[in-house]
């Protein structure tokens, strides 16, 4: 019984065990605060405007954090001089760099296009002249997120972000659809004000009307007025659906045909019955 004790008490006094042990309490250390420190982040991204929710700096935050507690660890832990150790690392520092450039251009194109506010989670965009269209979800420490409007997550190296021209279009709800109306000049506020009823009661059966419907005129020309019905919608999923049925609303008052009038009649000469006289 004494012999097991003092085996128990060897294994228990060991330089290995108290190592293990404060190694398991450091990271449970760090692991706490990396919580706390994305939490922190979160809310603050959350609140602030001079930065994007972009996930990247969520990520940045956690690396930190953890670098912190491994070096904690090799420092406390197993005597080793961290920063002695980082000057030397300089010269393979380099090597590694370069064997990582792709990954380094991405986390430094993700950096800039955040930073810049050029592309924010929310944003609908368009990658070159016809390149790819969709929502920004997410900016990460390697790849934009785009979905596009089929639903499709398409992911896009930073860099290529940083290197191509990125057009920011209207959000995918704002719906503008081009009409031309062809009645006469004193009934175009009438049409414009039937065409927006009828659009809103139409595109309401789809889906829920944030803002108009709204007709606005731009230009005249040979065929009629040149204008435009605008509305934003709250589903984005109901585009196309609430684009079908404002058009088909808006039809029959973009010709010119008489609105809300009585329909009038002529009235010939009235005949006088002729029968036998008495």
């Amino acid at each position: 019984m004494e012999t097991l004790f003092d085996t128990f008490d060897k294994f228990v006094h060991a330089d290995w065990f108290n190592t293990v042990i404060g190694v398991v309490v450091i990271c449970l250390v760090t692991l706490v605060a990396s919580r706390i420190a994305v939490a922190f982040m979160r809310r603050i991204l959350n609140k602030t405007t001079l930065l994007p929710s972009s996930s990247i700096f969520i990520n940045l935050v956690r690396v930190a954090v953890w670098l912190t507690g491994i070096g904690c660890v090799l420092s406390i832990c197993f005597n080793v001089n961290v920063s002695a150790m980082i000057t030397g690392l300089g010269v393979v520092g380099i090597a590694v760099s370069l064997g990582f450039q792709d990954t380094l251009s991405n986390l430094i194109g993700g950096l800039m296009v955040s930073v810049s506010r050029n592309v924010e989670p929310g944003d609908h965009i368009q990658m070159g002249p016809s390149g790819v269209t969709g929502v920004v979800q997410d900016v990460t420490w390697r790849y934009t997120t785009i979905v596009s409007s089929s639903g499709t997550s398409i992911n896009i190296p930073n860099s290529l972000m940083t290197s191509t021209a990125v057009q920011r279009l209207s959000p995918p709800n704002v719906i503008s659809i081009p009409l031309v109306v062809t009645t006469n000049s004193e009934r175009l506020t009438a049409a414009a004000h039937h065409i927006e009823d009828a659009a809103e009661k139409a595109v309401s059966r789809v889906s829920k009307i944030k803002k108009g419907p709204n007709v606005s005129f731009s230009s005249i020309s040979d065929r009629g007025f040149v204008g435009s019905l605008s509305f934003t919608i709250a589903d984005p999923d109901k585009v196309s659906n609430a684009t079908d049925a404002a058009i088909r609303a808006a039809a029959p008052y973009v010709h010119n045909h008489p609105i809300e009038e009585e329909p009038t009649t002529e009235e010939g000469p009235k005949e006088t019955p002729t029968g036998p006289q008495a």
